[in-house]
């Protein structure tokens, strides 16, 4: 079996016009794959430079293959079951900037380099007021962003044409909000650095620059351990840098206040090829759709799933009773709380549902109920606020899925013994231990409801109905179990 490098295998050759911070999964598997895919399909004609974003890292193992990987999407699509392998070769070469800080550097004097697209993880974003101008490079990445903006702004002499569109990918909201504001720490902090640059090169930044906010969608389970020969020999590759993701894609990339839509399409073209990114005037409804209609239908559906004695996330789908529930959650109730075009908001129902039904990932229900009560409340809560203020009545399902959240967390074992282990916070697994001691499932719904340091609020007195009728679901559940409580609601 070969080794997979520049000389064993065809590597495109494009100018850089990317900086990208981070070298992991998730960027390889999901930015550098959309970028090859511009590349083949559009004029974008790019290639990318990553920076490692800390002092350990990956750029050793790229580099060793001459940034040569494999990308393996799997999933459904359209109802039929994909398994692709795509290589990638659209990054140049990788940088370690706690070793190579002078070519990282010298990366703000290249003239067509456009844009900086960033993971660094959710922490990765943060001002660190210890971070020093003069530090080689600095310790944060905000930190070695601003002074490559500088660098920048300096070598083309605060050249408007030369500012750079910044995309960072980092799992929260409103990231480039944050990411900008974090520059603008650091140019106040490093003011005395600049000198009469100060003025200039902050006007020029926020003139020239263009941060935007992205919400990216992709599961990325990484590199895959149990297929690994299957796929080098199938690649002929000895390829150690394969990625494996799911065969879904979004990345909403909301416009810059400086610039407008047409101008970002026109620069970044993905759209243009067929690639399922959209550049929109702000990311807030596509998050609220994903939390909403992926991660809340996720978060009921788990313990409903576990105590009635389902195990994957797949077969859950599928079963003639919790499949159901699946549905009556999802387009029933959550989708009805939301402020898209219905068209869309069932489009992206349907690429939900087909994403728990991949045939090739096992997803663990139980997986997915780590810190269940904080997860409800950011994803499901709100959606039973606004059903109830639209239909005037609560959403059988949603207050279902608490219930069962709740059982869940009372510990013990199911109907086939499997046990029942619970994980949260140490103070919240102590009070469902102290209130199911009481055997009052009054007591439970109250406490329950009344614990501030989960909801902000007293939801016993704030949403009206809802402490009777959990009460009621949690009768149900004891007395005839998961599955017959699920079928009473349907």
């Amino acid at each position: 079996m070969k080794a997979l490098n520049a000389r064993t295998a065809p590597k495109s050759s494009a100018p850089e016009r990317i900086i990208q911070f981070g070298e992991g999964n998730f960027l390889r598997a999901f930015v550098d794959w959309i970028i090859y895919n511009m590349n083949q399909k559009t004029d974008f004609n790019s290639s990318v430079v990553v920076v490692q974003p800390i002092d350990k890292g990956m750029v050793e193992w790229l580099n060793g293959q001459d940034c040569l990987y494999h990308v393996n999407l799997q999933g459904r699509q359209n109802g039929k079951p994909v398994n692709e392998l795509t290589r990638i070769d659209v990054i140049s070469r990788a940088l370690n900037p706690y070793s190579q800080n002078s070519a990282f550097m010298a990366l703000a004097d290249q003239p067509e380099i456009r844009f900086v697209i960033s993971n660094t993880t959710e922490a990765g974003i943060a001002f660190d007021p210890n971070c020093k101008f003069t530090d080689a490079p600095a310790s944060s990445y905000p930190g070695k962003l601003t002074q490559l903006l500088y660098r920048r702004f300096q070598t083309f002499k605060g050249d408007p044409k030369k500012g750079l569109i910044i995309m960072p990918c980092e799992l929260i909201f409103l990231n480039g909000h944050h990411l900008k504001e974090c520059i603008y720490q650091y140019i106040e902090l490093w003011k005395d650095d600049f000198g009469k640059d100060y003025a200039k090169f902050k006007n020029w930044f926020t003139k020239y620059c263009y941060v935007c906010a992205t919400l990216v969608d992709r599961i990325v389970p990484g590199f895959p351990r149990k297929e690994i020969a299957q796929i080098q020999k199938k690649v002929c590759y000895a390829d150690n840098l394969v990625v494996q993701a799911e065969i879904f894609h979004l990345w909403v990339i909301e416009k810059p206040e400086n610039m407008s839509i047409a101008q970002l399409r026109k620069e970044f073209p993905a759209e243009k090829a067929g690639l399922h990114v959209l550049i929109a005037e702000s990311e807030k409804p596509y998050h609220e759709r994903k939390v909403t209609l992926l991660n809340g239908p996720h978060t009921v559906l788990s313990p409903v799933a576990y105590l009635s004695g389902i195990n994957i996330v797949r077969d859950a789908l599928h079963h003639p009773v919790v499949g159901k529930y699946i549905k009556k959650v999802q387009y029933d109730e959550l989708m009805q709380t939301l402020n898209l075009p219905m068209a869309e908001l069932q489009q992206f129902a349907a690429d939900v549902l087909e994403r728990f039904d991949n045939p090739y990932v096992d997803h663990q229900v139980t997986s997915i109920m780590l810190n269940s009560f904080p997860k409800y409340e950011t994803r499901d809560l709100p959606g039973v606020k606004v059903y109830l203020q639209r239909k005037g009545e609560l959403p059988k399902g949603l207050v279902m899925g608490l219930a069962a959240i709740i059982t869940y967390y009372k510990g013990g074992k199911r109907a086939d013994g499997a046990e029942i282990v619970p994980n949260d916070a140490p103070e919240i697994m102590q009070m469902l231990t102290d209130l199911w001691a009481t055997g009052d499932t009054q007591r439970v719904a109250e406490g329950v409801l009344a614990a501030e340091n989960i909801w902000k609020e007293n939801l016993n007195q704030t949403v009206p109905g809802l402490t009777a009728l959990v009460k009621q679901y949690l009768d149900l559940i004891q007395q005839k179990g998961m599955l017959e409580a699920v079928k009473s609601i349907l």
